[in-house]
């Protein structure tokens, strides 16, 4: 008889583990407790499906256990990825290492995960709710109880949770006694505390931004930031916010410097801003930055350096401009919260890496069980990363719990 395989959740993760399952021998059932499979792959990369990445910089992963990370990506690595989507028909095509599929819409991606799941015979049961997993491996669903030989459970995290992910895979794990790191908000807008931010909304700028705890600088990035009328989004934000989210948990003091100036030294732009102030003397002191920054900014760092909109570009100081270039370097600001789980794109936090094995994704406390994707403690950075995770997780998972013989904890 073949080996009866449940996977939980059909996202990005579960949808590999089924393949991957079904052509071990495995007769497959994805459960998903929403009405259609894959609804958080169509909107990502802005719908275009950023797959992967060719490049991975040390900082691409985030969680508990980098060594726990590391033997995931080397068990089923980029290149592997790659072929499992080629041999689904898949054209790639990668703009400075970020891979997409070359037709540009996520919904090719899902579509070659569809048709190779019918081609293998897997049932999607949608509407499904979980409430459930006893450690026989018995599920009680909101459509029977279902039994299996071996359960994947992908159930996703709470980020995006338009898109089906309401955090229950963590309720399933937590009573089998798995341990949950508190989820919190990643890849997500930051809020701040200053009143400026309204005057400056829809300001997109490059900048590298400086993410600071309790004063000492914690993280950083660089690319285009955006200003809301709260705060700070955009990718260097993004890269950042999961570090904010977790130290303000823990109650510590955040804050970031902003700089604008990405492109020149302090001294620099010291010297940069004394020689415009010795050449356009004649200019009104409000239209100093003018030709330099966006003038809704402008105006926010020519009031931060104490120079008044009366008067003339001759009137302003030296130490003026000595704490203008400062503003410009490193506008401070103090962070109080990260954005909802609505607007995050991941989660960091999950289920304990610990308690996993790297080789096989199953549970070292409950045999036959296997974890995959964005539920475990483990987050990524933008540019397909995310994916590459859950595409990995999924794939070793299904290649193990779809073996008529399960093979515990790695042991070949």
């Amino acid at each position: 008889m073949k080996q009866q395989v449940i996977i939980v959740g059909a996202g990005a993760s579960g949808l590999a583990a089924a393949i991957q399952a079904a052509r071990q021998g495995a007769s497959v059932t994805v459960l998903e407790h929403t009405a259609r499979p894959g609804k958080k792959l169509l909107s990502t990369g802005n719908g275009k499906c950023n797959l992967t990445n060719l490049m991975t910089p040390d900082d691409a992963y985030r969680g508990g256990q980098p060594e726990f990370i590391k033997k995931v990506l080397e068990r089923i690595p980029v290149g592997q990825t790659l072929e499992f989507f080629r041999n689904l028909g898949l054209v790639l095509t990668d703009w400075n290492g970020y891979v997409y599929p070359n037709t540009g819409q996520a919904a090719s991606v899902l579509e070659a995960l569809l048709f190779e799941l019918d081609h293998l015979g897997v049932s999607i049961v949608t509407d499904c709710q979980v409430e459930e997993i006893r450690k026989d491996l018995s599920l009680m669903t909101s459509k029977g109880k279902k039994k299996a030989d071996a359960v994947i459970l992908a159930a996703g995290s709470m980020a995006a949770p338009k898109t089906g992910s309401d955090g229950s895979g963590y309720q399933l794990a937590s009573a089998l006694g798995h341990r949950i790191i508190k989820p919190l908000p990643a890849l997500v807008q930051l809020r701040c505390r200053e009143k400026w931010y309204k005057q400056a909304a829809g300001v997109r700028t490059e900048a590298a931004v400086t993410l600071k705890i309790d004063g000492k600088a914690a993280a950083a990035d660089r690319g285009e930031l955006q200003f809301t009328d709260y705060g700070i989004s955009g990718i260097p934000v993004f890269q950042v916010s999961r570090f904010a989210a977790r130290e303000m948990d823990a109650g510590r003091n955040v804050t970031a410097e902003l700089d604008l100036f990405p492109s020149m030294d302090f001294e620099s732009t010291r010297q940069l801003l004394l020689e415009r102030a010795r050449h356009f003397g004649y200019r009104p002191a409000e239209e100093f930055l003018n030709g330099v920054l966006n003038h809704k900014l402008a105006r926010i760092l020519l009031k931060e350096a104490g120079i008044p909109n009366e008067g003339f570009v001759k009137d302003i100081t030296a130490s003026q401009i000595k704490k203008l270039a400062s503003s410009l370097k490193g506008l401070k600001t103090e962070i109080i919260a990260a954005n909802s789980f609505d607007q995050a794109q991941v989660c960091s936090g999950g289920i304990d890496t610990r308690e996993v094995d790297p080789n096989t994704m199953e549970s070292k406390l409950i045999n036959g069980l296997y974890l995959a994707g964005e539920i475990l403690d483990v987050d990524g950075i933008c540019g397909g990363y995310n994916l590459q995770w859950a595409w990995s997780c999924g794939i070793l998972a299904g290649t193990y719990a779809g073996r008529e013989t399960p093979r515990t904890h790695g042991q070949e």
